[in-house]
């Protein structure tokens, strides 16, 4: 294979784009962005996003994967206009459906002589291979290409049933990527490729190009790993545009692979990999779409965050980068937390609650559900979090010490090294100071100016050592929600409490 010049066609003029994963494990990120350039390449050119499942492969599918697939882009808001649950005219969109439609376009294929009966054994093939003093995993030499109809005889007589292969021309195969330019493979580099199994099962080799043809799918964009494939799929779309199964050669663009830790590719058993897990931390859908889109295409030179909206009015898939994209787990936070912030405050909160919920400090896991007195509190700590944190997952820490009615909060390890020896003293006074502040009075400017006088002025303590073990009185965490506001949401009763209550562990 070799890359020659920049060399990227035009686009057609109505762009039809798929998406088909197979059905095969969790959802991951690689898959996603696969489906969100898709989606936004047919979204910008205001043309038409299939969605089919590629689901042959009954050791490997199961339904569970299926409907995680169908799960994902519902959450992710990624939507389609013909395919899997919404329907359209070309259907079946799962391939396990379309048996006979494979067994047909094979027939006519082996009829004009495009494919070939093959009877050898891989055995056979690799020992081919070593007589010939080439490598034993060389690959298919060919030997099956023109079987007279007595040598066939003589291996079905042998209880052989034959695969299916598509005949490769004797010539070099070039076609221009959308991301790559242009591509050649020298001939003789593919050799004939199996499409349909000896018990006749059909392969993706034969199924994906079919489909494509049948849904008059024009423009093909796919992962980088698929790319050795692709002068399979020209010769046999010549195939089919011959047979009047395909009416065009559709283009071609390979997206680059998304690299882990270590220059690896990002595999399936990465956990960065996972869209679920990331779901769990606490990704919201605008974050962590946002971070798969800059894995092989920007925006702008300058800019990093942008909405779904900004992105199909910008994206054009021949602005896709050939290099390899890394997945950086802290980047991907980052973009993540400044879309939080974005949310107008109720939505905030109404995304918020099932975690809440999940980790143990509200009582529902819907907003309405909540109790009168979740709410206020909820509604009160808003602009106080919402600002702060960088993933929906890490609320439930920041909120839980103002929605507890516990007098003492056991401080976290990290919070108790915080302390320094002069925190009895610190809590004392603090609490001699507060005791005589009316219930009326507990304001958050009036206990800034209450503790700051007594603590700094007065004092002579640092700010950091006068208002630390008070914060974690308040909340247990070394990082908190902004003290003095957090003690007016909790009231004077239950702050009182929690300063008297670590004064007593000390």
């Amino acid at each position: 294979m070799t890359e020659a010049e920049n060399t990227k066609p035009e686009l057609p003029e109505n762009v039809r784009v798929r998406f088909c994963p197979s059905p095969t494990g969790i959802p991951h990120v690689g898959m996603v962005r696969t489906a969100l350039f898709n989606w936004a390449e047919a979204r910008h050119t205001k043309g038409t996003f299939v969605f089919r499942i590629e689901d042959t492969d009954a050791q490997r599918d199961s339904e569970e994967s299926y409907n995680q697939i169908i799960e994902a882009l519902n959450w992710l808001g990624i939507d389609w206009d013909e395919g899997i649950n919404v329907g359209g005219p070309d259907g079946p969109y799962r391939q396990s459906e379309r048996g006979d439609i494979y067994k047909d376009v094979a027939a006519k294929l082996l009829e004009a002589g495009y494919a070939y009966e093959s009877f050898s054994t891989p055995e056979e093939i690799e020992a081919r291979n070593v007589a010939a003093g080439r490598p034993k995993a060389f690959g298919y030499d060919g030997y099956d290409r023109n079987l007279t109809e007595e040598q066939k005889a003589a291996f079905r007589a042998e209880g052989r049933k034959p695969a299916l292969r598509i005949r490769m021309p004797d010539e070099d195969i070039a076609f221009d990527d959308l991301i790559r330019g242009r591509i050649e493979f020298k001939a003789g580099s593919v050799p004939d490729y199996v499409i349909v199994r000896p018990n006749g099962d059909p392969l993706y080799t034969l199924t994906n190009p079919v489909d494509d043809a049948m849904m008059r799918i024009n423009v093909v964009l796919r992962g980088e790993d698929l790319l050795s494939s692709t002068p399979r799929q020209i010769v046999l779309y010549r195939y089919l545009i011959e047979l009047g199964v395909a009416k065009e050669m559709p283009l071609f663009g390979h997206m680059p692979y998304v690299m882990g830790q270590g220059n690896k590719k990002l595999s399936k058993r990465d956990p960065e990999s996972n869209l679920f897990l990331h779901r769990d931390n606490g990704f919201i859908r605008e974050g962590l779409l946002n971070y798969l889109a800059l894995l092989g295409w920007s925006i702008a030179p300058d800019r990093d965050v942008f909405s779904m909206d900004e992105m199909i009015e910008k994206f054009d898939v021949r602005d896709v980068k050939a290099n390899p994209a890394r997945f950086d787990i802290d980047k991907a936070i980052s973009i993540n937390a400044e879309h939080i912030r974005m949310l107008e405050p109720q939505d905030f909160l109404n995304r918020s609650v099932p975690y809440l919920k999940r980790d143990g400090v509200v009582s529902a896991d819907s907003w309405d559900a909540l109790t009168d007195r979740e709410r206020e509190v909820l509604t009160a700590a808003a602009p106080l979090v919402q600002p702060r944190v960088r993933l929906l997952g890490e609320v439930a820490g920041m909120v839980g010490s103002l929605l507890s009615a516990e007098g003492y909060i056991e401080p976290d390890a990290d919070a108790k090294k915080q302390l320094k020896d002069s925190a009895p003293e610190v809590l004392d006074k603090a609490i001699a100071a507060l005791d005589g502040v009316d219930e009326a009075d507990w304001k958050t400017d009036n206990l800034h100016e209450t503790l700051n006088k007594t603590l700094v002025e007065e004092g002579g303590y640092k700010p950091r050592l006068a208002f630390g073990p008070v914060r974690v009185a308040m909340s247990g965490r070394r990082v908190s929600p902004p003290l003095f506001e957090s003690m007016e949401i909790v009231g004077k009763d239950v702050s009182m409490a929690r300063l008297r209550g670590l004064r007593e562990h000390l």
